[in-house]
């Protein structure tokens, strides 16, 4: 596995959050670790699109699964992710709404 520093760390923190299903997963992780079963349904999606989010947030380096028994239960890969991930949404932000959309999609 490679380690990444700095900007491709940043670059790849917000390729994973870039997507809301993504963004929800690593949010419901912050708090605890879950089932992907237990996240799709909490959710609202499909076990299958729920498996491949989460296999980007795997290959991205954010998540990691954990083997429990006949299950696997998915977890933040450093604590501190839930820490940062916090700090972020408590920060104020000022948006530009001629350039980005309430859903953070940039018209520029």
């Amino acid at each position: 596995m490679e380690t990444l520093t700095q900007a491709p760390v940043l670059a790849r923190f917000g390729y994973a959050v870039s997507d809301p299903t993504r963004a929800r997963i690593l949010l419901a992780l912050s708090d605890a670790p879950s089932y992907p079963s237990d996240l799709a349904d909490s959710l609202g999606v499909s076990r299958q699109s729920m498996s491949n989010h989460l296999t980007c947030l795997r290959g991205c380096g954010l998540v990691v699964a954990v083997p429990d028994g006949r299950r696997i239960q998915y977890e933040l890969a450093d604590a501190r992710l839930g820490h940062a991930i916090k700090d972020l949404i408590g920060a104020v932000l000022a948006v530009d709404p001629a350039c980005c959309a309430p859903d953070g999609e940039c018209f520029a």
